[in-house]
């Protein structure tokens, strides 16, 4: 028997006991009285903004400002009008020059102020992390109070890319300095519907 035969039969031998994945009690986890001031709360206090609004027309003004500026503005939120279906064929070169996204979210985590989207709903998957300033929009009623809740209501075998995305891109890994925007947008606004 060779050395890597022998190595691979230990290995094979001292596998640890198999131990049953724990049921958690959604019912005992963390509960908050108001989901939107503690997803508001959360978000804030790690760099993004949350506004609630009534109406999403508040948002189509806003699109139609951004656009004739002369920015480069992607939309991606149906609601909100032409969805730019071009920039799921743009290069990461060609998206660079982004200034602001609208991406639609899928649902809205309470703890973390993090929101899940859908490759779908990015149109690109660059699109939310290469922009510099990136629009989230989600209903009230997605927004639950754990990450326990929200992988209970994903489905994250849906499609082949999803992500949570909590606030603008932050790290504080060179010299301990915070510095806002290094691996993605500068700014991440959270527009929730009531």
């Amino acid at each position: 028997m060779s050395a890597r035969e022998n190595i691979l039969n230990a290995i094979a031998m001292n596998q640890p006991e198999f131990i049953e994945i724990p049921v958690i009690d959604s019912s005992v986890v963390i509960q908050y009285d108001d989901v939107y001031a503690q997803f508001r709360t959360v978000l804030e206090s790690i760099g993004g903004k949350t506004e609630l609004i009534g109406d999403i027309s508040v948002l189509k003004e806003q699109l139609i400002l951004d656009k004739q500026s002369g920015s480069f503005v992607i939309n991606a939120v149906a609601e909100l009008g032409n969805v730019d279906e071009q920039a799921a064929f743009l290069t990461a070169s060609e998206l660079e020059k982004v200034e602001k996204a609208y991406v639609k979210g899928t649902l809205g985590v309470a703890e973390n102020g993090a929101v899940w989207v859908y490759e779908s709903q990015m149109i690109n998957r660059l699109v939310p992390f290469i922009c510099q300033h990136l629009v989230l929009v989600i209903e009230k009623e997605n927004l639950v109070d754990t990450l326990h809740q929200a992988y209970q209501k994903l489905d994250v075998s849906k499609e082949g890319f999803g992500a949570f995305i909590a606030g603008p891109s932050k790290t504080a890994d060179i010299e301990q300095s915070l510095v806002i925007g290094a691996h993605g947008a500068r700014s991440a606004v959270i527009y929730v519907l009531e």
